[in-house]
């Protein structure tokens, strides 16, 4: 009698690829919804923390309450999903989420700003589940489309993250007709946008792509590669993974100390919401709708000139809002070049990150990129809050220029000496 064939222990290409077109489907949906969570939360907090607090600096800890959110929860979200699979981590990350828009929308009902900037940190959520979302579509992505891959999820949050700032003023009317008070409704919206992008992750995003990716890589999934310790070591040894996560935590800096102090200035220079709504969603549009060209590119070019590309971007960027001045229009091109900048440290430093280390090992490395990269962000938030405040928003853009400006001469240094 002849036994019955074993089932291989690797996937076929064929199923691989059909796995991978469903997986980049299903991210790219979640980020569709979940940006929109996220974009609310850009765009409001730091007028509402401003308005609570009657204190320009403290406004500048609302957005460095969202990006130590994000910090916070990197690490939890890479453990899920070292555990469970990248639909573990996701889910984690967005209910995080969806509980603190719910604590948000209670602290604008008391007016309690300490409250809210903790709701704010749960908020972060929706950020860390946005970057993890983006390591996720390379899990089974060939080498050389690595890139291009992820760029395709980040392209997704545009539509969500382009629509969410302008959707804060009706969202706003909404509420306060359903009974809530002013500038809650747009909180409330986003607990529903990141309920949502978690039922598609928990009900759609089968098979796992991390658990594939490494029955196909014949590995097993140890203890280890959950731990930071591995990150570290991991990092020691890969001097290309740690160059990136260099790029990708001063361009993620630069962008949040800019971004967040911005909706506070037009404030003060008398813009509305509807105004600083179209500032931010550019600004937003800048971030997302060109990575595809910028993952082409990173596959193309490589990532490493992609990387001195964007620092060249955030360079400019700083220029321009630095000496605006009261020019809307001055402020708006120099925030659509800051979303161009990070778009370019994300895609080509992402996709340097993952490519330079084994598969059994990303969860971990990955989650440490997030936690340092939000956790410069989130220092560098509450530095630009003291900075505008008692200096000038001017000022705040010569800091974070002299910042870029020394990160892309050595990268560029560096790579020219190992070419």
């Amino acid at each position: 009698m002849t036994s019955a064939p074993t089932k291989p222990a690797v996937s076929p290409p064929d199923r691989i690829q059909r796995v991978q077109r469903r997986t980049l489907a299903v991210l790219s949906a979640a980020q569709i919804v979940g940006g929109v969570g996220v974009a609310v939360g850009l765009a409001l907090s730091s007028v509402v923390v401003d308005e609570l607090s009657r204190s320009t600096v403290i406004s500048g800890f609302a957005g460095t309450a969202t990006v130590l959110g994000a910090a916070l929860l990197a690490l939890p979200t890479a453990k899920a999903s070292g555990r469970g699979g990248r639909r573990a981590g996701l889910s984690l990350a967005y209910a995080a989420a969806l509980v603190g828009c719910a604590v948000s929308v209670l602290a604008i009902s008391l007016r309690n700003w300490p409250l809210l900037l903790a709701g704010l940190v749960l908020v972060g959520g929706g950020s860390a589940a946005s970057l993890a979302a983006c390591y996720s579509a390379t899990d089974l992505s060939p080498k050389d489309r690595s890139a291009r891959h992820l760029s395709l999820v980040v392209w997704a949050s545009t539509i969500g993250s382009v629509a969410g700032p302008n959707l804060a003023e009706p969202a706003d009317r909404i509420g306060r007709s359903l009974g809530l008070v002013e500038k809650a409704g747009p909180f409330a919206f986003a607990a529903l946008a990141f309920a949502l992008a978690m039922v598609v992750i928990l009900g759609f995003l089968r098979p796992d792509p991390l658990q594939l990716a490494r029955a196909g890589a014949r590995e097993e999934d140890s203890g280890g590669n959950r731990t930071i310790r591995t990150a570290w070591r991991t990092l020691r040894t890969t001097p290309m993974a740690r160059r990136a996560l260099v790029m990708i935590a001063v361009s993620h800096t630069a962008m949040v100390s800019v971004m967040s102090m911005t909706p506070v200035k037009l404030h003060h220079d008398g813009s509305n919401l509807d105004v600083i709504g179209i500032v931010i969603s550019l600004h937003i549009a800048g971030m997302y709708v060109l990575s595809p060209v910028v993952g082409w590119l990173a596959d193309k070019a490589g990532k490493v000139p992609v990387l001195v590309l964007g620092s060249a971007l955030l360079l400019a960027a700083a220029a321009l809002a630095g000496t605006a001045g009261h020019r809307v229009w001055q402020v708006t091109a120099a925030l659509v070049l800051l979303g161009l900048g990070w778009s370019c440290g994300l895609v080509a430093g992402s996709a340097l990150v993952t490519e330079s280390v084994p598969i059994e090992r990303r969860p971990a490395v990955q989650g440490l990129s997030d936690l340092l990269m939000n956790v410069c962000g989130a220092t560098g938030t509450i530095v630009a809050g003291a900075i505008v405040g008692l200096l000038g928003y001017g000022m705040l853009g010569l800091v974070v220029g002299i910042m870029v400006a020394l990160a892309g001469l050595w990268l560029t240094v560096v790579w020219r000496r190992t070419t």
